[in-house]
């Protein structure tokens, strides 16, 4: 049986449904619990945290554990409705990264899954980190992890499988870039198979595309930028050879 293909608007409906199932192999508690130590050793030693595309809320949850006083935004209201049911300690609000304002200032913001880029433009992706800057106390600390554009390998991917309500969905990610301008991808295939029908989403999200240096040019009027290569695990400075990093960002 030929699989049967669903529209991106399906994709995008039923998302918040799949997106714990698609991220089911991320350590999310390494991830929170290397984000809190860089914290205790460059931030300002503050409690309230807000996380930018919170998403279903899991690294929200991990920092409440952790003592903060969390709030998180995004985009999707039926991602947030999932986040409020696993974090209800949390204050969360429908709001663009590019956009958001904060009732009071925070300590730490972070940026977890490469969410930076969804800003699709360098000029939103500024407007971005302006926001954060206005919305951190002093010597707050901005923390997210970035990919750069030079160092995409476009046939690089990564997928995994798991069964859910007797169903079997694999989910497959990979990087794009066409070597040129400003914005890069994000290409996203999900299959669900059930009872020999199988249903297909296909989609690509438009990301902001930028070299670690373009980034640093971006940051560096509002932050003192520190950069560790991408492992949670340990702190260890930046290779400059890798394209995947962690970005320690500490306000001016």
């Amino acid at each position: 049986m030929s699989p049967v293909t669903v529209s991106a608007n399906a994709l995008y409906t039923d998302l918040s449904a799949y997106y714990d199932l698609m991220c089911a192999d991320i350590d999310y508690h390494s991830q929170s619990h290397g984000v809190r130590r860089l914290h205790q050793l460059f931030g300002n030693k503050g409690q309230r945290h807000l996380d930018l595309a919170c998403g279903t809320g899991p690294h929200l949850r991990h920092f409440i554990d952790f003592g903060y006083q969390c709030s998180g935004l995004d985009i999707h209201q039926p991602m947030l409705d999932r986040a409020k049911l696993r974090c209800p300690e949390a204050q969360l609000s429908l709001q663009n990264m590019a956009e958001f304002t904060v009732n009071e200032p925070v300590d730490l913001i972070t940026c977890f899954l490469y969410s930076i880029h969804y800003s699709a433009s360098i000029k939103m992706l500024t407007a971005c980190i302006n926001r954060a800057y206005h919305a951190l106390a002093p010597s707050g600390m901005l923390c997210f992890n970035g990919v750069d554009k030079q160092k995409i390998n476009n046939h690089s991917f990564t997928q995994h499988s798991t069964h859910n309500d007797g169903s079997l969905f694999t989910f497959r990610s990979g990087w794009n870039y066409e070597g040129t301008g400003e914005q890069q991808w994000l290409k996203l295939r999900i299959e669900k198979q059930d009872q020999g029908h199988t249903q297909v989403w296909d989609d690509q999200h438009p990301m902001v595309a930028v070299s670690f240096n373009e980034l640093v040019t971006v940051l560096q009027p509002y932050f003192d930028v520190h950069i560790f290569e991408h492992d949670y695990h340990t702190i260890t400075p930046w290779d400059k050879k890798s394209g995947n990093a962690i970005f320690v960002c500490i306000k001016k």
